[in-house]
């Protein structure tokens, strides 16, 4: 009877049980069912991401050339060496074999492979033949990944215009860094397999590859040895005057392309409130001279001096109200507005023509044919001739410049604006200018790139730049006559050219004291614009050189660079001499002679 009762009393517990474990078991049974079903393709792909690694394979950065094909910067390719020590069984017999290849030693290299730590870049730039010896002995442990270094084979040559690249292989300045997108293309990416520490697995290897696009190349307008040579003569000149700084340049007058571009600094600068530009890379041969790290001929800013006069002169001419014969009376000084105005040299009243005031370089006689055109006329004729605009290069840290305006317009300004003393430009503004004379009065943007360079090295050469008119054919052809008198008889006799006729301005200008408004005192930029020749324009050139010591007058430091650097353009290009000499037939008028490579 109570044996019965018991047994009673565990059957509703035991069913209870057995229903519970079979809940537990209907409940694991459907997990496995959602992970092993539902689920399983998730938990494989986490499971295998896990495993897999992204590199990222940079692609093959494109080069910079010359006009003419010459290499001013480009990437080699080279191959980073990563070591998996876990699978390096011998460390010490591998180093010795792999040392003489990796410029390394025995003992160093046997340090790396015995570190335990599954991953250790052994190299990061080994050359491609030195890869090949590597991947041809099948060292075990070893994987070795594209790279590539940068190489300028010029040395320093340009080196402000073409810029640099940083560690991480970008560009960091000037044309690299202008045309990053362009020249990096665009990076590749491969998965491997290996372990969460780094080890690579057996069944491994590359499971997915994207070689990805090398980048485009760039050919410039600039030529090489033009470009030596401009350094080398604006080096010179820095080193014998102890200026600060100096940019020359040389231009296409039909194209507008820029032939060389040159901005140098000192690296050692007389001590004064003047700031001396950033040094780059030493220039090869010149001791004390370096290459800025801005391209200073369109990032920097100066008052131009007596090259500006050409505003007042072109708005005259165009407005009919003078012409070169015109005779004004000049005195050696004039008072504005309480505040004096003198010409270089003191002299009596002089009558002088239009032709003469620009040869001689009057203050006093650019301000009376000035004063004739009124200060809304000469606003405008500073706009129209490309002042205070960019250039169209869009080059980094370009200046527009520092232009006056109606609003902050002083009475002097009448009298200081004409020759060079309120507005700021830069020297490719002043270039462009005194192009826009040569090129029979029509403005043509400047350029430095001229063509893209396609990995498989074909060129896909770019649009002409713009132009338009920013004066008459014969205001520009009187200026041109008249320019020529600054070279036979005014202020720029030493850049005269045997052979040649020259068209050109001298310019000295005092620098103002940095935050003041004042001069430093005997600090002076001396400049020298022109073409040649001037019978049949072709090239045109600027010099600029800051602060020198000494001799100051554009005429006399920036003029004898001038003719250096043109003499030598002019012979290199087979320039015609002017008539009376001797040289290759006269080309076309308004095309270009100087030789497009193709």
């Amino acid at each position: 009877m109570g044996k019965t009762a018991t047994n009673d009393l565990q059957t509703p517990r035991l069913r209870f049980l057995k229903i519970a474990v079979a809940a537990v078991l209907v409940l694991v049974g459907l997990r496995l069912v959602q992970l092993q079903v539902f689920r399983a393709h998730q938990y494989q792909a986490d499971a295998a991401s896990q495993l897999r690694k992204t590199v990222v394979l940079p692609s093959l950065r494109g080069g910079i050339y010359d006009r003419n094909g010459a290499v001013l910067a480009m990437s080699v390719p080279t191959k980073e060496v990563i070591a998996d020590d876990f699978q390096i069984s011998q460390p010490a017999t591998e180093a010795a074999a792999l040392a003489p290849l990796l410029g390394t030693t025995p003992a160093a290299l046997t340090a790396q492979l015995s570190k335990r730590s599954g991953y250790v870049v052994l190299t990061t730039h080994l050359s491609q033949a030195k890869a090949a010896v590597v991947a041809k002995d099948n060292f075990p442990g070893l994987t070795m990944l594209n790279t590539s270094v940068r190489t300028v084979p010029n040395g320093t040559l340009a080196g402000s215009v073409v810029g640099v690249t940083n560690a991480s292989g970008a560009g960091a300045a000037g044309l690299e860094y202008q045309f990053q997108r362009q020249l990096a293309g665009t990076p590749g990416v491969e998965t491997l397999l290996e372990t969460p520490y780094g080890v690579s697995l057996p069944q491994g290897g590359v499971q997915h590859l994207n070689a990805g696009t090398p980048g485009k190349g760039l050919e410039l307008t600039l030529d090489q040895p033009l470009q030596y040579v401009t350094e080398q003569a604006l080096a010179a000149e820095l080193t014998s005057s102890h200026a600060l700084s100096g940019t020359a340049m040389v231009m296409d007058v039909r194209t507008g392309q820029i032939l060389s571009m040159a901005n140098l600094v000192s690296t050692a600068p007389n001590p004064g409130p003047i700031a001396t530009p950033l040094a780059g890379a030493p220039v090869a041969g010149m001791k004390g001279i370096a290459q800025a790290q801005n391209n200073l001929a369109v990032t920097q800013t100066y008052e131009p001096g007596s090259v500006f006069k050409l505003v007042a002169f072109s708005a005259a001419l165009d407005d009919g109200l003078i012409s070169p014969t015109t005779v004004f009376q000049v005195p050696d000084h004039v008072t504005v507005d309480t505040k004096t105005f003198h010409d270089a040299e003191a002299h009596g009243v002089e009558g002088l023509t239009a032709t003469q005031i620009l040869a001689q370089s009057s203050n006093i006689g650019t301000y009376e044919i000035a004063n004739n055109l009124g200060e809304a006329r000469l606003l405008a004729q500073v706009e129209k001739l490309g002042f205070g605009q960019s250039t169209g290069l869009k080059f980094p840290g370009e200046s527009a410049g520092l232009l006056m305006n109606a609003g902050l317009w002083e009475p002097t300004d009448i009298a200081a604006l004409p020759i060079g003393q309120v507005d700021a430009a830069t020297p490719l503004q002043v270039l462009d200018a005194y192009n826009s004379v040569a090129n029979g009065g029509v403005f043509v943007n400047p350029s430095l790139v001229r063509a893209s360079v396609g990995a498989d090295g074909q060129l896909h050469t770019l649009a002409a730049t713009a132009s338009h008119r920013v004066m008459s054919t014969t205001t520009a052809s009187e200026l041109n006559t008249m320019l020529q008198e600054v070279v036979t008889s005014g202020t720029g006799i030493q850049g005269a050219i045997p052979g040649y006729v020259i068209a050109a301005k001298t310019g000295t200008s005092q620098i103002p004291t940095p935050g003041q408004a004042s001069y430093v005192a005997g600090a002076y930029n001396a400049s020298f614009v022109g073409f040649a020749p001037a019978n049949h324009p072709v090239l045109s050139a600027i010099v600029v050189v800051q602060k020198p010591v000494g001799d100051y007058f554009g005429g006399s430091v920036a003029a004898p660079v001038f003719a250096k650097i043109m003499s030598y353009a002019l012979h290199r290009y087979g320039i015609p001499t002017s008539p009376g000499g001797s040289g290759p037939q006269k080309p076309t008028a308004n095309t270009s002679v100087i030789q497009e490579s193709t």
